[in-house]
């Protein structure tokens, strides 16, 4: 079992930027940041395939940076340039070890953390 702490949400500015964390509590696989607005189904932002590199989505692209620190099992997730679009709640999932594929469909993920909220005002 894997749990999942996020932090970092809050509210903000257009334009302004966000460092949203993601704290595992052991190691896994298919790290990923999702997102869900109200009334929206939740999606795909940034995914850590197995060979390191992220897949971001292309809304995403150029604005949102993830990176990982794996001493601290931490995953992070920089927003940039942030648009009142951007205005949900964050999810930090993974999957098992054992997990081949890292996908964007949410329900592949078995661990979530219980999200933070992201608010940008216009």
């Amino acid at each position: 079992q894997v749990q999942l702490v996020e932090s970092g949400g809050g509210s903000v500015q257009a334009g302004g930027s966000l460092r949203l964390s993601c704290a595992a509590s052991a190691i896994a696989r298919c790290m990923a940041w999702f997102r869900q607005a109200p009334g929206k189904e939740r999606e795909a932002v940034a995914v850590i395939l197995n060979h390191g590199t992220t897949s971001y989505v292309d809304f995403v692209k150029g604005r949102f940076t993830s990176s990982q620190d794996n001493a601290k099992r931490t995953l992070y997730l920089q927003m940039n340039s942030l648009e009142s679009e951007d205005t949900a709640m964050y999810y930090c999932a993974a999957r098992p070890l054992w997990s081949v594929v890292c996908s964007r469909d949410p329900s592949d993920y078995t661990f979530w953390g219980q999200g933070t909220q992201v608010t940008v005002s216009s």
